[in-house]
């Protein structure tokens, strides 16, 4: 039988649920560039997004409650990469980001 703090403990995220919610929160990011970007340039920002998730898992779990953390994790980790890929200035996609995402 588990213990109160066990019952309410969250488990970790399948990489279904990761891969969808970072879907959800790239479109929301792209919206709010107000930006239209090509399909296959979603997607592949999407695998790199998630795949930095899956890496960090542990800490992004642990850390799933505190917003701007994430968001100054997202910044400072996977900006660079979407910027160049989606062609857009860094700073504009990381405050697009954390409009979007909450922290």
């Amino acid at each position: 039988m588990k213990t109160g703090h066990e019952k309410h403990a969250a488990s970790l995220p399948t990489p279904r649920s990761i891969r969808r919610a970072c879907s959800k929160e790239l479109y929301r990011t792209a919206k709010r560039l107000k930006l239209y970007v090509p399909p296959e340039l979603v997607k592949r920002a999407e695998e790199v997004y998630s795949r930095r998730v899956i890496e960090h898992l542990l800490w992004v779990h642990e850390n799933r409650n505190d917003r701007k953390k994430l968001a100054d994790w997202w910044e400072k980790e996977l900006s660079g990469e979407i910027a160049a890929l989606w062609n857009v200035d860094r700073a504009r996609l990381a405050a697009a980001f954390r409009d979007a995402f909450g922290g």
